[in-house]
């Protein structure tokens, strides 16, 4: 059994007033979160920002505290660990990658959610509303 790993983030913004958060809509189809495939000697932070800055041109900032996975298997006999982070924006000046990504969308949580493809990433993005909610994630932001 093949076995592959990803990292990313849920990321966001505020935009006139509210929390928005960042899709993207991928040429193959799916609406999704940011994430990428790890290249050797990466840490999981650094593949998420590595990614990040590929697939949109933003840099974030990630919150301390928050680390969500999610596991799949993208084709046969291969399993594939995501790991998300929580990050915000420093703008919302998104750029997509045009071999991967079709457009980028910032959107409020309830029609991010519906927007979603996969039940995982709503699941992931609903821990990072509810994280944001709760004051935990209010605490300083930490850069790894």
């Amino acid at each position: 059994m093949r076995r592959e790993k990803s990292c990313g983030a849920v990321i966001f913004a505020s935009g006139d007033g509210e929390r928005l958060w960042l899709l993207e809509y991928m040429r193959k189809g799916h609406v999704s979160l940011c994430k990428g495939h790890m290249e050797a000697g990466e840490r999981e932070h650094d593949t998420a920002r590595r990614e990040i800055r590929e697939e949109t041109g933003l840099a974030v900032r990630f919150l301390e505290g928050f680390r969500r996975t999610i596991r799949y298997s993208p084709y046969p006999d291969c399993t594939k660990l995501v790991v998300f982070f929580l990050a915000r924006a420093e703008s919302m000046d998104a750029v997509p990658q045009p071999e991967e990504v079709d457009s980028i969308r910032w959107l409020p949580y309830e029609k991010a959610l519906a927007a979603l493809t996969y039940d995982d990433d709503r699941r992931v993005l609903a821990a990072a509303e509810a994280y944001l909610q709760t004051g935990e994630g209010r605490a300083l932001f930490a850069i790894k």
